[in-house]
């Protein structure tokens, strides 16, 4: 049936766990493929889907965006200059990372016309996450618009909570904060097609149960999405399909390529030997019968390219041989190596096969943290992993420049990978930023970056928890049976169906990512993968603490030293002072840097004191102790002498403290004038005595034994006066005054 008339809209609901989506087609979008509009609770998200012009690029020229604004979450750019929302962030690249990933595979090879598809973040409440909002809306419009697509297809998040083992379908923004594992999975009704998650140490069988459920759930939604498709879509466009046509080329060929020694030259390009086969190429193009049949050298090449890659995949699955020789679940040789450069913090190498990672680990104040604005507000990261990877890691020229999605993809991976082992802030107060760079690549550089990763920040003396280590596996399939591969290289990744990257520790998954080239894969096949995984990555472990077995126990001299004070959160400004003139007189005394944060949560205050001289550190600490140390009676101080007056001398104690000593508690002899016994600037012993309900603190010089002394030779007072007032005795009575005589009477 034909697109319904624009103003004509169609609304539905999709339950999702047990949570309910509104869908509404036909509101927006007129002029597009089509145009969902999808909200949960307060979270709206709308996504268009727009179809372009045909491409000769040699791929399929996909693009996702997954666009979010600061209006969404009712915020305005906190720049004073710039208030445009700037380039998409890495959180919103990621999003759009994981919508790609999972439609990619399911549109027809032959398909080559431009395809875009725009998520828009219209409304965001906090609680229900935007990218599933998103990711569904992304399934309903694939299925009912005009663009061909093997679907359907949809995207589920699952927590779980390890203390009651209780998995959450669909979790708001504040189940997330306590659950044990964030998992996405993407799939049609019967097959998954990609992974993603974040997880506490997941067992394996716990993994694989999430997996299960997801599946249910997704074939759930999938039934619903269809549902959608048969009562509002459009016809799909026809393209030509090119597969008869390359299989006539292909019979052509195949008896001139069947004289190569495919197994040699294959084996040669695992290894990055290049055979040049340009002079062949050419006498092939020259024959009768290829000229005839219009067969030019781009489409020589790439026949040849489908030749050499059939013929791998026939070795591992008929022989389990691999191009390289290693068996299905052989793992390269492994080489690491520690404080490689001598004024990083924590400097580590990585090397499996021709794969090649050198991860640096630099320390610093928790106020290097970096600042996140989205629409949910603002956070400060204080771990920050980022992978680069150059053209020369693969033997190419090219722009060195911006990070492309690939590595912000990849060092989100790792950074996942790696968050569950970290220390928290109050363990360790430090902001910790890893750079991992990819020196070689031949498959799996993400992986090297965890396990590098690892090694690099036990160097610098982070007290991680466990050691990660991580492994890519490969799949290798052609319907009935296949073959799972352990660290697979380019070649096999090129050539194959699938790439499971598996992080974590000897007790568990610490992060997943799942891309494959087929319509699905099986439950079956990632429980073999997920097992075969474990045995590599233990595997990887060994050779890592082989190399270095625990974390330092000290940090590096050139790093910053931290130590960190609690103060109850009410006293923040008496530390601050006021306009900073308190904690400014600190940091110039000192010279140590000194951070404070409010820890709203736990209604503290966190003081971090920095510098990479302890005494500097040593010295600030006093100063904070003393200043935030509660004063009571009988506590001793050395204390200077700043001010004096008739009555006795004020004494600075602490840190910025100020008490009087009394001209009576200075001395066990009378003593008329303070000065006589102390001048400006002298350090004192004093003792508070008393404090006031104002706050003002009296002290002695004396102890309570000589005070007692002093009380005993303090001359006699007159017997007519106390307290500054004649008195008489007999009587207890005060003078009164009689008009009369015009004088006092008694």
């Amino acid at each position: 049936m034909s697109y319904p008339d624009y103003h004509h809209q169609y609304n539905t609901e999709i339950k999702v766990g047990d949570k309910i989506v509104k869908i509404n087609l036909g509101k927006f979008g007129e002029q597009t493929s089509a145009d969902v509009l999808a909200q949960c609770g307060d979270t709206v998200v709308n996504c268009t889907l727009a179809l372009g012009r045909e491409s000769n690029l040699g791929y399929f020229p996909l693009s996702v965006e997954f666009v979010e604004k600061l209006y969404a979450g009712g915020i305005i750019k906190g720049s004073r200059w710039v208030k445009r929302d700037g380039r998409p962030s890495d959180a919103s690249i990621l999003k759009s990372r994981v919508i790609d990933r999972s439609i990619r595979p399911l549109f027809p090879a032959d398909f080559m016309k431009e395809v875009q598809l725009v998520n828009t973040v219209f409304s965001y409440d906090k609680e229900n996450p935007d990218d599933m909002i998103g990711m569904l809306a992304s399934g309903i419009a694939l299925a009912v618009s005009d663009v061909p697509f093997e679907g359907p297809i949809a995207g589920i998040r699952l927590g779980y909570h390890k203390a009651d083992d209780r998995f959450i379908i669909n979790p708001t923004e504040t189940e997330l904060e306590t659950s044990d594992l964030d998992l996405i999975v993407s799939g049609g009704l019967d097959s998954i097609v990609m992974v993603e998650a974040g997880a506490n140490e997941i067992p394996e069988e716990t993994m694989i149960k999430a997996l299960d459920l997801a599946q249910k759930e997704l074939h759930q939604i999938c039934t619903q999405i269809q549902a959608i498709a048969q009562q509002y879509h459009k016809e799909k466009i026809e393209f030509e399909d090119k597969s008869a046509i390359k299989a006539q080329k292909r019979a052509i060929l195949e008896p001139f390529l069947a004289k190569f020694d495919v197994k040699n030259i294959t084996s040669q390009e695992a290894q990055f030997i290049k055979v040049d086969l340009s002079a062949e190429f050419a006498a092939i193009l020259e024959d009768e019968a290829v000229i005839a049949a219009e067969i030019s050298s781009n489409d020589l090449k790439e026949i040849w390219h489908d030749y050499q890659a059939d013929f791998i995949r026939n070795q591992i699955l008929n022989e389990g041989l691999r191009p390289d020789g290693r068996q299905t679940t052989e793992i390269r040789h492994i080489v690491c190596e520690v404080d490689l450069f001598p004024r990083t913090h924590g400097s580590a190498m990585f090397k499996r096969g021709a794969t090649q990672a050198v991860t640096v680990t630099t320390l610093g104040s928790p106020s290097l943290g970096q600042m996140i604005e989205d629409m949910g507000g603002e956070e400060v990261r204080h771990y920050m992993h980022f992978y680069i990877m150059p053209p020369y890691a693969s033997g190419e020229a090219g722009r060195i420049g911006f990070p492309k999605r690939r590595e912000i993809g990849h060092g989100a991976l790792a950074e996942r990978a790696l968050v569950p082992v970290l220390p928290s802030q109050e363990e360790f107060p430090y902001t910790i930023h890893v750079v991992s760079e990819i020196l070689s690549s031949n498959g799996s550089t993400s992986q090297a970056s965890v396990c590098g990763s690892t090694l690099s920040l036990m160097a610098a003396g982070v007290p991680i928890k466990r050691p990660v280590a991580g492994i890519a596996m490969g799949l290798i399939t052609n319907g009935t049976k296949y073959q799972i591969l352990s660290d697979i290289k380019d070649v096999e990744d090129h050539c194959g169906d699938m790439d499971f990257k598996v992080a974590g520790t000897e007790y568990g998954i610490t992060a997943l990512q799942m891309d494959i080239k087929i319509k699905g894969i099986t439950l079956e096949i990632l429980t073999k993968a997920l097992a075969q995984a474990r045995e590599g990555r233990l595997h990887i472990l060994e050779k890592m603490l082989s190399c270095l077995s625990e974390p330092r126990k000290q940090i590096s001299a050139y790093a910053p030293k931290i130590v960190q004070i609690t103060i109850p959160s009410d006293r923040i400004g008496e530390l601050i002072g006021p306009g900073g003139k308190v904690i400014k007189n600190i940091i110039e005394t000192s010279g140590a840097e000194i951070d404070v944060e409010e820890n709203e949560e736990k209604m503290v205050g966190e003081v971090n004191i920095s510098s990479p001289d302890q005494a500097a550190i040593d010295k600030a600490y006093a100063m904070i102790q003393g200043l935030m140390k509660v004063d009571t009676i009988g506590d001793e101080y050395d204390g200077k002498v700043t001010r004096i007056e008739n009555y006795g001398a004020f004494v600075n104690y602490g840190f910025n403290k100020e008490g009087l000593v009394h001209v009576s508690a200075m001395s066990t002899e009378y003593l008329d004038d303070p000065r006589k016994l102390v001048k400006l600037g002298d350090i004192v012993k004093v003792r508070i005595s008393d404090i006031q309900p104002d706050g003002k603190v009296k002290m002695s010089m004396l102890t309570a034994e000589q005070e007692s002394q002093a009380r005993a030779n303090r001359p006699p007072q007159r017997p007519d006066f106390k307290g500054g007032r004649r008195f008489d005795d007999r009587r207890g009575e005060r003078p009164r005054f009689n008009p009369s005589r015009g004088r006092r009477n008694y």
